[in-house]
C-alpha cells in the first residue's frame, strides 16, 4: 500500500509541476480539468445515478468548464460565483453535518447529483482563476489546506480525547477530534506566518493569499483563516459523509493507494472558491 501511494504520488507530481509552472496556463487547465471530470465521475457513483449519467456529469463538467473558459471568467470571474459558492458551501454544509449521514439521502437524487457537479465546476474555475493570479498565489491557498490537514492528522493521534471528550463528528467520521481541529487551525497560522515573511522577503514578485488578507488588517486576516480552516474541515466531511451514505471506503481506485480523486481534493472543493471570495469581496 505504502509503495503504491508513493508511486502514484510521484507520478501525479510529475504530471503536475511542470503544468503549475509552465509559461503558458493551457498545461495546467487541461489537466485539472481531466482531474475534476474524474471528481465528477466519482460524485455520479457515490450518489448512484448510474454509469451512464455518471459519465455524463464527467462531461457536463468538462462542458461548464470550457463555457466558464470562453466567457473569460478564468481571468475575471462575475463576483456574485464567489458569492454563490461561498453560500452553498456554507449553508449546504453546515445542513449536511447538523443531519448526519441519513440527512443527506432525503434530498432527491438529481438534486445532489446536479448540486455536486455546480460546486465541482466553480472549484475549477476558482483553481484556474487562482493559477492566474500567480502560482505564488495558488500555491499558498494550497499549502494553506494541507497544513490544515497534516497538522490535523498529528495533533488527533497524539492529543485526540485528551481534552475534549466528545468527538467533532461521530456519526460522519468516528476519528476526527476537536484537538485535530486546533491543530489545523494552528498548522494555518503558522504557514500564514511564515509564507508573509517570505512575501516580505522580496522573494517572489506575486502576492500569496496570505499577504492579500493581511493588507486588511490582523482584524480581518484572523477570522478570514479561521473561516479557511473551518471549511477545510467541513469538506473532509462532507465527502466522508456522502462516502458513508453510499456505504463506500473510498470515492474510487483511481488513485491506487490514495483512493478516488474526490478523497484527495475534499477539503480544497470549498477553500479554493472561499479563498476568491475572500479576496474578491474583502
Amino acid at each position: 500500500m505504502l509503495k503504491q501511494r508513493v508511486i502514484t504520488a510521484v507520478l501525479l507530481l510529475a504530471l503536475l509541476l511542470p503544468a503549475l509552472f509552465a509559461v503558458n496556463p493551457w498545461p495546467f487547465m487541461g489537466l485539472t480539468v481531466v482531474l475534476i471530470a474524474a471528481g465528477a465521475w466519482e460524485w455520479g457513483r457515490l450518489n448512484g445515478v448510474g454509469s451512464f449519467r455518471a459519465w455524463l456529469g464527467a462531461l457536463v463538467c468538462v462542458l461548464a468548464c470550457a463555457l466558464a473558459q470562453q466567457l473569460g471568467w478564468v481571468l475575471a470571474t462575475p463576483p456574485f460565483l464567489w458569492l454563490l459558492a461561498g453560500a452553498l458551501w456554507v449553508l449546504l454544509g453546515a445542513w449536511m453535518i447538523q443531519r448526519g449521514v441519513s440527512g443527506w439521502a432525503l434530498w432527491p437524487r438529481a438534486v445532489r447529483w446536479m448540486c455536486g457537479l455546480l460546486l465541482l465546476a466553480l472549484a475549477w474555475l476558482a483553481l484556474a482563476q487562482a493559477h492566474q493570479k500567480g502560482v505564488n498565489f495558488l500555491l499558498s491557498v494550497l499549502v494553506l489546506v494541507w497544513a490544515a490537514d497534516v497538522f490535523a492528522y498529528f495533533f488527533g493521534r497524539a492529543l485526540g480525547g485528551r481534552f475534549f471528550s466528545f468527538k467533532l463528528a461521530p456519526s460522519i467520521s468516528p476519528g476526527k477530534s476537536w484537538e485535530g481541529v486546533l491543530g489545523g487551525v494552528l498548522g494555518v497560522f503558522l504557514v500564514a506566518l511564515v509564507w508573509t515573511k517570505f512575501d516580505q522577503s522580496g522573494a517572489s514578485a506575486q502576492p500569496s493569499f496570505f499577504t492579500l488578507i493581511l493588507t486588511k488588517g490582523w482584524w480581518v486576516a484572523v477570522p478570514a483563516l479561521l473561516f479557511m480552516a473551518a471549511m477545510s474541515v467541513v469538506g473532509d466531511l462532507v465527502e466522508s459523509l456522502v462516502k458513508r451514505s453510499a456505504g463506500m471506503k473510498d470515492s474510487s481506485g483511481l488513485l491506487p493507494g490514495h483512493g478516488g480523486v474526490l478523497d484527495r481534493v475534499d477539503a480544497l472543493l470549498p477553500t479554493l472558491p472561499l479563498a476568491m471570495m475572500l479576496v474578491v469581496w474583502i
